[in-house]
């Protein structure tokens, strides 16, 4: 399948699963976060989330959807960006590996992802988007699955380029 980048509500999207930009803590925080655990459920994914925490950065692990159109929710834990000099590409591109990894253990057919550490963590935008493409399309040589990456700023996609 494909690589699809929309602009897009990902706690609206009907998908086997989305992705969390989720801390370490898998805690309710802002942002896409928080967003997520209003849609699904603050109580009961927070409880599951509790079960599973806490992760390192760049792992991913996988709770139910609850109240979302979307059947899981995988959790990946983003790097803070400290300037670039600490490992932050490689942190990143494993949250988009691992988590694509888990929905492939999990025979899902879709998962769509925020642009993971944009926000609040700092990422530069057009740097977090070209590790997010470079990874997701290194997994789909060898994988057939259907990825939609959402991103809240649309000049985004003329980066790409």
């Amino acid at each position: 399948m494909a690589l699809k980048i929309l602009s897009a509500d990902i706690t609206r999207l009907e998908v086997d699963a989305i992705v969390n930009a989720a801390n370490t803590q898998l805690a309710a925080g802002g942002g896409v976060c928080g967003a997520i655990f209003r849609a699904a459920g603050y109580s009961q994914l927070q409880a599951a989330c509790d079960k599973l925490s806490p992760i390192q950065t760049g792992e991913a692990v996988i709770t139910s959807g609850f109240n979302l159109p979307a059947k899981f929710i995988i959790h990946t834990a983003g790097p803070i960006w400290r300037g670039g000099n600490f490992g932050e590409e490689n942190l990143l591109r494993n949250c988009y590996t691992n988590s694509l990894k888990l929905a492939a253990e999990n025979n899902l057919q879709s998962v769509a992802f925020p642009l993971i550490s944009s926000g609040i963590y700092g990422y530069p935008p057009r740097d977090a988007l070209k590790v997010a493409v470079q990874a997701i399309k290194d997994f789909l040589a060898e994988k057939d699955l259907e990825v939609i990456l959402t991103v809240l700023d649309k000049s985004l996609l003329d980066s790409l380029q």
